[in-house]
């Protein structure tokens, strides 16, 4: 079990690195197919001015960080819907409130056989945790080498292990979006300073280039908007998913303790 977990996390690494390339190209093609198409511009030039209107020609004269943002903001999509598949699978097929329920009146009526079926049927991490935990139970039930106080360890130690198989995969990618919410400002950050200089530098002239300086204010605008989207959807979905995870977990602690309870209540 363990060997497969790990075999998993792994996979689970190389596609998030493979989806982090893939977005930084769709970026990049974004910006130079999409933004810098020359229907959105005067004369059809990307080089001049952007019709009257034309937000898509707007922001591709955000500049070369453009680009870089619109892939941030494809990473944040990517990974918030990666980890909403994840922690629906995790959770199971019902509720787990109701899940809880169900496994702590089993116990109470010693059917740990029908507990370790409701498990199968619900599926998902906390289900993984209680029937592991319920497995040994049943193990260290019918064990005569062991005294209580060691039957009971031995089932703690189970379920924490199960446990620590488990919350690596809840937890995973969530550091992704942590990252994006950081970077995105501060990626913006960076294009609003360059197109604030871009700006300066026409104003200094003796008559001022308004075209340069229309375009470098525009891509210090541009920039500042895509930058605070970012780093805001991603404070959003990490806040979200880390109390969904919470949540989980709450439920897994709850549910361990319950089976250790009832294993020590019964066991003499």
């Amino acid at each position: 079990m363990s060997n497969s977990k790990k075999t998993a996390g792994g996979f689970s690494s190389l596609m998030a690195s493979i989806a982090i390339v893939i977005a930084l190209v769709i970026g990049v093609l974004i910006y130079k197919y999409i933004f810098g198409d020359p229907g959105n511009f005067v004369d059809r030039d990307p080089a001049g001015e952007p019709l009257e209107g034309n937000l898509m020609g707007i922001i591709y004269k955000g500049g070369f960080i453009v680009p870089i943002l619109v892939a941030i903001n494809l990473i944040i999509i990517i990974f918030s819907i990666e980890r909403f598949i994840t922690l629906a699978k995790a959770k199971g097929k019902g509720g787990v409130d109701k899940f809880v329920s169900k496994i702590k009146g089993f116990l109470g009526s010693k059917e740990i056989s029908a507990a370790i079926e409701e498990c199968d049927k619900q599926k998902g991490s906390l289900a993984n945790v209680v029937r592991a935990g319920l497995e040994k139970y049943e193990h260290m039930a019918n064990d005569s080498d062991m005294n209580k106080e060691q039957k009971v360890e031995s089932l703690k130690k189970e379920l924490e292990e199960a446990t620590a198989l488990e919350l690596p995969m809840l937890s995973k990618n969530l550091v992704v979006l942590s990252t994006c919410a950081s970077i995105a400002t501060l990626v913006g950050l960076v294009g609003t300073v360059l197109g604030m200089i871009r700006s300066f530098a026409a104003m200094s002239q003796g008559s001022p280039d308004t075209a340069a300086l229309a375009t470098g204010i525009s891509e210090a605008l541009i920039n500042t908007f895509l930058g605070i989207a970012g780093s805001t959807i991603a404070i959003i979905m990490y806040n979200f998913f880390s109390t969904k995870i919470d949540a989980m977990t709450y439920s897994i602690d709850e549910a361990s303790f319950t089976v250790v309870q009832d294993f020590s209540a019964s066991t003499k």
